[in-house]
């Protein structure tokens, strides 16, 4: 079975700065994947790349088995490709289940009763059902994360991409979304997952990569990855001997 997902060395760079080097790696349907490195590490800029807001400079992009380097991001999105972003940009003055309404009509093709019962099931999923007549501007940063992840899922998507979600977020908070996240997964969604709060993601995902300076550094199981010299020096900031 081909993978979910192929990244062919994927490069982009604006000016003097390299965002993406020659990153290549591949995942497989159903599996969870996390993705870590400094501020500034390119992490965000792959996302772009991998959903098509942003184009390489080089380099190819498989989804599904099928080369959609050249396909625009609406495109990508309907073939399955969904997305959070860092920063939750809800539609503040309509509801929690219009914002829902549009992603399932927009982005999954959805009409009429068929999209309303797909937006309520998902709503009951993510924890906003009881919310759902409330104004998205209203909603607390806990609330708008998690409209972030209801507005992707009612994309329908093979692929969900979640880009920091956990950030902000009270300890409660983050271990409540966690939850909602490994539920998510029984659905059998594949899930790449952008995190500096790493024992969220570790929760979660069954692998790890590790990206500086937008070069791949590190790839493998996330207990051995966040042992490592290269991950403790470069994103914890721990100088270690030898």
């Amino acid at each position: 079975m081909a993978p979910i997902l192929q990244l062919q060395g994927l490069s982009k760079s604006f000016g003097a700065v390299t965002v993406a080097d020659d990153l290549s790696y591949e995942m497989q349907s159903g599996e969870a994947l996390g993705i870590i490195g400094p501020n500034g590490a390119g992490k965000t800029t792959m996302f772009n790349l991998i959903t098509g807001t942003l184009s390489p400079d080089k380099g190819l992009v498989y989804f599904l088995g099928k080369d959609v380097t050249k396909l625009s991001a609406a495109r990508r999105c309907r073939s399955g490709m969904a997305r959070s972003f860092q920063v939750p940009q809800p539609f503040s003055g309509m509801t929690v289940f219009e914002n829902a309404m549009i992603a399932a009509t927009q982005a999954a093709g959805l009409s009429g009763r068929k999209a309303e019962q797909s937006c309520l099931i998902i709503l009951e999923q993510t924890g906003l059902l009881n919310k759902a007549n409330v104004l998205a501007g209203s909603l607390n940063l806990l609330g708008r994360k998690r409209l972030e992840l209801t507005r992707a899922l009612c994309a329908k998507p093979k692929l969900l991409m979640l880009d920091e979600i956990a950030g902000g977020l009270t300890e409660a908070e983050c271990v409540s979304l966690v939850q909602t996240i490994k539920d998510i997964r029984l659905g059998n969604v594949s899930i790449i997952w952008i995190e500096h709060v790493v024992h969220a993601l570790i929760a979660v995902v069954d692998r790890l990569i590790v990206i500086d300076f937008g070069k791949k550094i590190a790839d493998g199981i996330p207990k051995d990855i966040m042992a490592t010299k290269e991950v403790q020096e470069i994103y914890l900031g721990i100088e270690v001997d030898g």
